[in-house]
C-alpha cells in the first residue's frame, strides 16, 4: 500500500469528516483522495492545518495524547487579556475537571494575516479584540475555546497554523496538497 500525506486548509463551517447525515460541508466536498482520513479533528468553526493520511501507526502516534506533538494555533480572543491570563495559560488550566498540560502562549504583537472569515466574527465596537500564538501538547475537543473561556477571554476565531514542523504558510482556505518529500522524512522522523 502506498501511503498518502495531505495537507488541508479546512475552512471555517467544514465538518471534519467525510460523511454526515444532516447535509453539512465535510472534508468529501474538498478532498477526492479515497481512504485517507484526518489525524486528529478541527471543530465545524475552526480552520487551518488538517493533516490527513491512510498512515494509522502515523495517525495513531498524532493523535495519542502520550507523544505530546506540538499543534500551535492562532486564536482570536475578546478583550485584551491580562499578563496573569497569559501565564494561567502557559501553566495550564482547569477545564470540566481536567488540568490542562502546560502551554506556550503569546500575544501577537499585531492581527496575523489571515483570508477573511465567512461569515465575518461579531464587531463589537466597544470591545477590543487580541490575537494569541498558542501552542498545545494535546488535543482535547475544543480544548483551545474552553482554556480562553476558563482565563475571562472567549475565543472568537481560532485557525490552526502549524502541527509540528508542517506550517499553514500560504495554503489558501478549502486547497490541499501532499507532503514533499522532505515534509514526510521529518514526520516520520517526530513520530519514530
Amino acid at each position: 500500500m502506498k501511503y498518502r500525506y495531505l495537507l488541508f486548509n479546512k475552512p471555517y463551517r467544514v465538518l471534519c469528516q467525510f460523511r454526515d447525515d444532516q447535509g453539512r460541508v465535510t472534508l468529501k466536498d474538498f478532498i477526492p483522495i479515497p481512504d485517507v482520513y484526518p489525524a486528529g479533528r478541527l471543530d465545524y468553526d475552526s480552520e487551518g492545518l488538517l493533516l490527513l493520511t491512510n498512515d494509522g501507526r502515523l495517525q495513531h502516534r498524532l493523535t495519542d495524547p502520550r507523544y505530546g506533538h506540538p499543534r500551535t494555533y492562532w486564536v482570536q480572543v475578546e478583550g485584551i487579556p491580562m499578563p496573569e491570563a497569559l501565564e494561567q495559560l502557559c501553566q495550564g488550566v482547569v477545564i470540566q475537571g481536567y488540568r490542562t498540560r502546560p502551554a506556550e502562549v503569546a500575544l501577537l504583537p499585531d492581527e496575523p494575516k489571515l483570508p477573511p472569515r465567512y461569515p465575518p466574527i461579531r464587531f463589537r465596537r466597544f470591545i477590543p479584540t487580541a490575537w494569541l500564538q498558542m501552542t498545545l501538547r494535546e488535543g482535547r475537543n475544543r480544548q483551545v475555546r474552553r482554556m480562553t473561556a476558563a482565563v475571562g477571554y472567549p475565543t472568537l476565531r481560532l485557525v490552526r497554523v502549524a502541527i509540528g514542523h508542517l506550517q499553514l504558510k500560504d495554503l489558501a482556505p478549502g486547497r490541499w496538497r501532499e507532503l514533499t518529500h522532505e515534509e514526510q522524512q521529518k514526520l516520520w522522523h517526530l513520530c519514530s
